[in-house]
């Protein structure tokens, strides 16, 4: 039994010295910079697709290819630290959209690994936040006397034989009336109706959902988080460059335009403005490279 343990454990170290002898020898993948992490992914997706799911091979590969891609996972991440859960939660949910989207990559697209998996992972953690969060978010005092209200609701219902009032619930919690009041607002914002749900209309309409109640979807609004990622990296800029996106961008003014203004040639501004822009897009994937 011992003698085949042995040769078991032999095999599984031959598997992992070729692998790791037709692949860069990475020591910690975790490591890895974001722009070196983007070469060393074409080469260990390469590999991946000739492997057999399952085998040691390709789980080393794999998760290599998750380790050296977790940049992408903080920097989404980070875009939603302003919600209130843990950093470490929010990246634990993002990593599971990095191994979908590593999982459903096909090197043969000819598309950027990080241009395919920010889109994983962003949905993913919007998903969680959809799935576990209030419908608006309250503070967490207000959070957590809902809670105590509830309980009080329940015991002088009980107690009284009907609903209790605002100031005998202020007693029970030792609140404020105020802060009675507060609690149940928040109540409201636990869950909300379904834009589907039925609503009564008139005799002539029938029946109606409450969403053609509401006004049109504003496909502006899907640019607010974008142009708040964008506002430290064009800070970031020195002013002469700030002033060609300004110009470009907001003006509308044409290269020549712009040459004008700021003394170049039409040519030179075009360069310019490829260089801006790609070092933008560097810098909303890839925080730090910018």
């Amino acid at each position: 039994m011992a003698a085949v343990t042995v040769a078991q454990a032999t095999a599984t170290a031959q598997e992992k010295e070729a692998t790791e002898a037709a692949l860069p020898l990475i020591e910690d993948p975790s490591r890895v910079k974001p722009q070196d992490a983007r070469e060393l992914s074409r080469q260990f997706f390469d590999r991946l697709d000739m492997l057999e799911e399952g085998t040691h091979e390709y789980q080393y590969v794999r998760n290599t290819l998750i380790e050296m891609n977790l940049s992408l996972v903080r920097y989404a991440a980070s875009r939603f630290r302003a919600r209130g859960d843990s950093l470490e939660d929010i990246v634990q949910v993002g990593t599971i959209g990095l191994i979908k989207a590593i999982d459903r990559f096909e090197i043969s697209r000819e598309v950027e690994f990080t241009t395919f998996a920010v889109p994983y992972i962003v949905g993913e953690i919007k998903r969680f936040f959809r799935d576990t969060s209030w419908a608006v978010h309250v503070p967490r005092r207000l959070q957590e006397a809902r809670v105590e209200l509830a309980k009080a609701t329940e015991e002088l219902s009980s107690r009284l034989g009907r609903t209790p009032t605002t100031r005998e619930l202020s007693e029970l919690m030792s609140l404020s009336e105020e802060e009675v009041i507060e609690a149940r607002k928040a109540s409201n914002c636990y869950q909300s109706a379904s834009l589907d749900a039925a609503v009564s209309g008139d005799a002539e309409s029938g029946e109606s959902v409450l969403a053609d109640l509401l006004g049109e979807e504003d496909p502006a609004l899907e640019l607010v988080e974008d142009f708040h990622s964008l506002a430290p990296l064009i800070a970031g800029l020195d002013e002469r460059e700030r002033k060609i996106i300004h110009l470009r961008f907001v003006e509308e003014l044409t290269q020549s335009q712009i040459a004008e203004q700021i003394g170049v040639s039409q040519m030179h501004v075009s360069r310019l403005i490829s260089r801006i822009i790609k070092q933008l897009r560097v810098g909303l994937l890839e925080p730090g490279v910018a």
